[in-house]
């Protein structure tokens, strides 16, 4: 699909909003537990897209079938996933959480290849998962030669919230053959993750025995809910519907940008070198699964003016 004026624009503003949700959290976890943050993500969201549904005339998806996904969907697209990164985001910067983030599409691709028969590894796919394992190998590589450290274990957390949005990739395929919306599919697993994580923060956080937080942290709470979760998921199936899913997924190599431009100008985060090029080789991992440059440079390639 040709993207129009409007889907570029659409596409950096939700670049944006998914780059500012790093930021968000970065602010969110230094007064509130990371699954407490979840919990408070998703169910404000989810509260915000019931206005949406109520806006658009759509009913709750509450059929038998489309439960049991969203409690699957929801594990696996919110739940383990988010855990992960607002955890990570305790021990590492948020413009680093963001680039190890952008390697979803690579495990997605990988998990894809072995579950599903219509989703075969390709050469353009084997080369872009080349470059974005050497890329995280870049990103890695120091402090692993200087043994294990609380940074690797947020780096790692990262990825494992990477592998866990590939399973969902693949999971959510199972939505299309449901009658619903994408705004219902949105707030199914947003409900569903809301519901798995109350009796979790309840044992381990005891959100009610935590002192208030300040004004800076409950408007990161809020922003990071509504803007970067329940309007970004708006914005994403608009999108998906106007642009196709291949032009969306390059909104995976702008998030990264935003997320370090905010976390090094607000927050005074400071990335080492080898940070950018492993940004850099994954950015370009990136480009080759998508597929389109090397095909515009072979369309060049194969004309010229006859002699």
């Amino acid at each position: 699909m040709r993207m129009t004026l409007q889907d570029w624009a659409l596409l950096f503003l939700l670049s944006v909003l998914w780059g500012g949700s790093f930021f968000f959290v970065a602010v969110a976890v230094e007064d509130l537990p990371p699954l407490t943050v979840v919990a408070l993500r998703t169910g404000i969201a989810a509260l915000t897209l019931i206005v949406i549904l109520r806006l658009r005339g759509e009913v709750w998806p509450i059929a038998r079938g489309a439960i049991s996904a969203f409690f699957v969907m929801g594990l696996l697209n919110n739940l383990i996933p988010f855990s992960l990164l607002f955890w990570a985001q305790t021990m590492i910067p948020s413009g680093l959480a963001s680039i190890l983030n952008a390697t979803t599409p690579i495990f997605s691709i990988i998990v894809a290849h072995f579950l599903l028969a219509d989703e075969r590894m390709a050469a353009n796919k084997a080369i872009g998962i080349l470059f974005g394992f050497i890329g995280v190998v870049v990103l890695l590589g120091g402090d692993l030669l200087n043994g294990p450290s609380v940074a690797t274990l947020g780096m790692l957390a990262c990825l494992g919230a990477a592998l866990a949005y590939g399973f969902a990739g693949v999971y959510g395929r199972r939505f299309k053959s449901m009658d619903l919306t994408a705004t219902q599919v949105a707030f199914g697993q947003l409900v569903a993750t809301t519901l798995m994580m109350m009796p979790i923060i309840s044992v381990i956080d005891r959100p009610w025995a935590l002192p208030m937080p300040g004004p800076a942290v409950l408007a990161s709470v809020l922003a990071l809910a509504i803007v970067s979760t329940a309007l970004a998921y708006v914005i994403f199936f608009r999108l998906l519907a106007s642009a196709g899913a291949v032009n969306v997924a390059l909104v995976t190599l702008l998030v990264p940008v935003s997320a370090i431009l905010l976390g090094t100008l607000i927050l005074g985060e400071e990335l080492a070198g080898r940070h950018y090029v492993g940004m850099g080789l994954i950015g370009i991992g990136l480009l080759a699964i998508d597929g389109r440059m090397g095909e515009r440079l072979r369309g060049k390639g194969s004309t010229g003016t006859p002699t």
